[in-house]
């Protein structure tokens, strides 16, 4: 049997691997049962054309990523966990000029549901302040007892999902 930190251990190992991510240099900075802290750097490949500041896409993409993380950290398996986005809510706040840590934490993991709320600060002004703001929802699919497949619909390796009739 493997410890919570094993677990976590090789969830932060799959960050690494995963090729938008490590493009990205995600960091973990903290992970526990139902939250995670991830930090990104400032790179002006993130940067908006006009004003140099980190694009709203890369915010909401680090929103999303950290909270399907901390909703993994509540699966047996987080490595091999299958979820899905449906619903994911970005509130610009501030102009975000430095790297960025999202700290993101499960409000609900039931068996075919999840929610998370985020927040996204940086270094503004000399001081560390809330940039985004956000949350997602999550259809999971967990596997029962004697189940080969998670429940709902059949889900596919990069933890999407197609019903009988495809996508």
């Amino acid at each position: 049997m493997s410890t919570a930190s094993d677990r976590h251990d090789r969830l932060a190992a799959e960050l690494e691997r995963h090729d938008l991510l490590s493009w990205l240099d995600l960091s973990v900075v903290e992970m526990a049962e139902g939250r995670v802290v991830f930090e990104l750097p400032f790179d002006e490949k993130f940067a908006n054309i006009a004003s140099g500041t980190v694009h709203g896409g890369i915010t909401a993409t680090v929103i999303d990523t950290a909270s399907g993380f901390a909703l993994r950290t509540t699966f047996e398996t987080p490595s091999e966990a299958m979820l899905t986005t449906t619903d994911l809510n970005t509130r610009y706040v501030r102009p975000a000029t430095s790297d960025l840590r999202v700290e993101a934490e499960v409000v609900r993991a039931g068996r075919t549901m999840g929610v998370t709320e985020c927040e996204v600060t940086s270094v503004h002004e000399g001081e560390r302040k809330v940039v985004a703001t956000g949350g997602t929802t999550y259809r999971l699919f967990r596997q029962t007892d004697g189940d080969e497949h998670p429940t709902g619909p059949e889900a596919t390796a990069d933890g999407g999902t197609t019903t009988e009739g495809g996508r």
